[in-house]
């Protein structure tokens, strides 16, 4: 039952970010492992005791029989090896496992084997589980952090030889023949994507393809590894020539390579032998099956007999449906692809596989009810495709009383019932995608140089607002931490978002209240506070994700709604008032901030209420469209400015929630030529030797 549980619902987990689809999950791999171990410890005592003659005790071959499918249990669905990533360093612990489950299933073996009739059939499935175990614990070994990064390290480079070359120079000067050093550019060992397709758009089999390219070009991103500029300009030319669409399906389905090769067991189920292994597994199975129909087996319960053929079905049904899975999995479809022409063999499978079928449905909007289009909708997607929103002035707004604050906290529960009570999932929008990608395109064109790039690349704000004239707005920006000013932006949206007349048309919902592609202008201000709940929402409730920004950002935030609640309370802003959140917000608008609030009341306090309220009335100046323009822009820039200081491990592990559009960026940053990750110097020629 845990098999069945984790092979189902663990690819869920890297499209849905709920804890309805994760507490199963979770409870079923901790399970497994437990129940396992208990079971192999229970048969191998009871034969070892030999007291209980009742039921399958009666039959110690069959309690040996059974004894191995424990190992295949062990061995876990291919969808799932790892359930955050510092699973995969207890490999080795994993490894003592399969040594003391092996030594015990021996045990079990060798104490029945004075009755030979299932001696065959149980060692079929022991090397069957032999198989699937290690299968297992090879996996959680390659995705471990040292062994993964050693496996993208090429072979040590001592380069030409410098004292055979000075020794011919010298000996050249000295006979007084001309002679001098000549640097010869290394052909390019990466494939050159931009060419292909040009600015056409991808189909979605190029989209795998190319996803699966960069892929095998990037995956060092995870383990910290620098790339050269020849890597930058063929990834950064090939996504400049990308619509928004073409270019954030190539990087979902590349976060989607790494996810399984970190979290899965593809990375050694796609290797020569991991085809062959299966396939052998498959047949002991199979046939263990047929031999134990064939046996007689009068002496047996009939209730035993059923339990065999259910651990023997069970095996065969999940090990079939784990190959369906391989079968029309994005891997499956580049292995088929790779060599052109293709062999007979290949156009057979590709035909029967149809490897050029259509992922990604165009235009296709989320299915309201449960219905296999909703179903559908989940498979196809390679993330969570949602933005989580929290929102500080909501939170201040509706409270939890003192005594059962203390209550949670005393059992940690503080953060889970935050998530339940305070956090708003809403779907990811075509604009907000549109918009990102435009503005990220817009600087990787600007980038063309290494100082341009850097300025771009340490932008939070100052860069767009200097870009657009609205220097009046650079002191919240360049004159406090980053985490304070992500708060006075956010509390600023806010502000505007709820006080601005004009704009209170524009629905938040879905952020699509005037669509792009009808040729109408984008809900900026709708995005705006799309972005700014997100960011808040990163800061407070993921804060490992920002953790090399946030600095105080928690004391900020707490020392604000402090603040905040008592400013409530002192102007009767309380539950059950008639638009409670507008009035909220007019009333910090209509405070006086002539003179700063660090003026008046010193610095001990974090709280940045006021600070942001003075920031709203300078923003209210630009006035309609404009002031949302650059407040989303603001956003925008923000959001990068996080996403590229967010370590890369952070942004792996997030994959195994549902992903975060965060992680997103940053890859897509990456492939613009907008990261660090870029050796500074060019390099890459050799010296040789030629006569003038």
């Amino acid at each position: 039952m845990d098999n069945i549980i984790l092979i189902f619902s663990a690819p869920l987990r890297k499209r849905m970010s709920t804890p309805y689809i994760f507490i199963p999950m979770w409870l079923a791999y901790l399970l497994a492992d437990i129940t396992a171990n208990f079971v192999i410890g229970l048969i191998s005592i009871s034969q070892w005791s030999g007291r209980d003659k009742s039921g399958p005790f009666a039959n110690p071959d069959l309690l040996a029989f059974w004894a191995p499918f424990l190992l295949v249990h062990l061995g876990g669905p291919d969808t799932i090896t790892a359930l955050a990533l510092e699973d995969n360093e207890l490999w080795l612990r994993h490894f003592l496992g399969l040594a003391f489950q092996c030594w015990a299933v021996a045990y079990s073996f060798f104490l029945s084997f004075s009755n030979r009739n299932l001696w065959l059939p149980t060692v079929l499935i022991f090397i069957a589980g032999l198989i699937k175990y290690t299968e297992r614990t090879r996996a959680l070994y390659l995705a471990s952090s040292r062994r993964f990064r050693n496996s993208l390290l090429t072979d040590p480079d001592p380069g030409p030889n410098y004292v055979k070359l000075m020794d011919e120079y010298t000996y050249m000067l000295k006979e007084k023949l001309p002679a001098k050093f000549e640097m010869i550019p290394e052909p390019s060992r990466v494939k050159d994507a931009s060419n292909e397709a040009d600015w056409d758009k991808l189909s979605d089999l190029k989209v795998v393809q190319r996803a699966y390219g960069f892929f095998e070009t990037f995956k060092g991103l995870i383990a910290d590894l620098i790339f050269s500029f020849r890597e930058r300009n063929l990834s950064r030319e090939f996504f400049l020539k990308r619509s928004a669409r073409d270019a954030f399906l190539v990087v979902e389905v590349e976060l989607n390579f790494i996810y399984e090769i970190l979290y899965t067991k593809m990375a050694v189920v796609q290797a020569n032998l991991g085809y062959f292994l299966r396939f052998f597994s498959f047949s002991l199975t199979l046939a263990a099956s047929v031999v134990f129909y064939m046996l007689e087996k009068s002496k047996f319960e009939t209730i035993d007999i059923v339990i065999t053929y259910i651990l023997l079905l069970g095996s065969i049904a999940l090990d079939a449906t784990a190959f369906v899975m391989v079968l029309f999995s994005d891997w499956t479809s580049v292995a088929l692809t790779k060599s052109e022409p293709p062999s007979r063999i290949f156009r057979f499978l590709r035909t029967i596989l149809n490897v050029n079928r259509k992922k990604w449905p165009e235009n296709s909007k989320k299915p309201q009810c449960f219905s296999f289009a909703m179903i559908m909708h989940i498979v196809r997607r390679r993330w969570s495709e949602s933005l989580s929103m929290y929102n500080l002035i909501y939170y201040c707004l509706h409270p939890r009383s003192d005594r059962w604050e203390k209550i949670i906290g005393l059992f940690g529960l503080t953060n889970m019932l935050d998530g339940l009570n305070y956090v708003e999932t809403v779907e990811f929008t075509t604009d907000l995608r549109d918009l990102i990608f435009d503005e990220l395109k817009m600087k990787s064109r600007l980038a063309g140089d290494l100082d341009t790039t850097k300025e771009i690349y340490k932008a939070r704000g100052d860069w767009v607002l200097r870009f657009e004239g609205c220097t009046a707005l650079l002191r919240w920006v360049n004159e406090v931490d980053f985490d304070e000013s992500l708060l006075q932006w956010h509390i600023a949206t806010e502000l505007c978002f709820n006080t601005d007349e004009a704009s209170k048309v524009t629905d938040i919902e879905g952020g699509n209240a005037r669509n792009s592609e009808n040729g109408q202008k984008k809900d900026f201000r709708g995005l705006s506070k799309l972005l700014s709940d997100y960011m808040v929402y990163l800061l407070i409730m993921q804060s490992t994700m920002m953790s090399t920004v946030a600095g105080i950002g928690q004391i900020r935030f707490r020392d604000t709604c402090a603040e905040a609640k008592i400013f409530f309370r002192g102007r009767k802003i309380e539950k059950g008032l008639h638009r409670l959140h507008e009035k909220a917000c007019e009333s910090i608008l209509n405070v006086n901030t002539a003179v700063a609030p660090v003026s008046v009341k010193g610095d001990r306090s974090k709280s940045v209420l006021f600070d942001a309220s003075m920031l709203a009335k300078e923003l209210k100046k630009l006035e309609g469209e404009r002031m949302w323009e650059v407040i989303l822009k603001v956003w925008v820039e923000l959001l990068c400015y996080a996403a590229c200081r967010c370590r890369a491990y952070t942004h792996a592990a997030q994959l195994s929630k549902g992903g975060e559009l965060i992680t997103l960026v940053w890859l897509l940053m990456t492939h613009l030529g907008l990261g660090n990750q870029f050796q500074i110097s060019k390099g890459h020629a050799r010296a040789m030797l030629v006569m003038k």
